[in-house]
């Protein structure tokens, strides 16, 4: 069990009662979003697939991030967040995506520093991008933060819309 089982249904719940299904591009949790949806006895009415995109060649072929890109900007950027989360709604049957790229740590990335994650959640009707300085908790406090973000923000794209 991944956690957070309470916010998982909420989102689960509020995708069912739109007729939504969901899908997740991953990068620094490892597909840990998709876990903790999947925990959820019923939650194959929602989610439709995940993508663990950690390399870059996987960005590229799984969910269409350009070389480019990638190359200027690295995979942790809001550029490639929101790439991803696209590619995650091209590439499914998804209504609704959640992309996480970020630096779990230990340590910095170059000059990007431990704990900074971006998070784009994607519908037909655009991608909403956001930032996290979580700071150098450790790598699995900082993925587990994550989680629980891209939860939060699936819910609250589920009830807005």
């Amino acid at each position: 069990m991944i956690g957070f089982p309470q916010l998982a249904s909420d989102v689960l719940e509020a995708c069912k009662s739109r007729g939504w299904m969901v899908a997740t591009a991953e990068s620094c949790t490892g597909g840990m979003i998709a876990a903790a949806l999947t925990d959820i006895a019923g939650s194959s009415a929602v989610v439709d697939r995940g993508f663990v995109t950690y390399s870059y060649p996987s960005k590229t072929a799984l969910l269409g991030v350009p070389a480019a890109m990638l190359r200027d900007h690295g995979a942790v950027s809001e550029p490639v967040a929101r790439q991803m989360a696209l590619g995650a709604l091209t590439a499914s049957d998804a209504a609704l995506s959640v992309a996480v790229t970020g630096v779990a740590g230990p340590g910095a990335d170059g000059d990007k520093p431990e704990g900074r994650v971006w998070f784009a959640v994607a519908t037909a009707d655009g991608v909403e991008t956001s930032v996290r300085e979580f700071g150098p908790l450790g790598r699995d406090a900082v993925r587990m933060a994550t989680v629980e973000t891209a939860l939060t923000l699936l819910l609250e794209k589920a009830q807005v819309l």
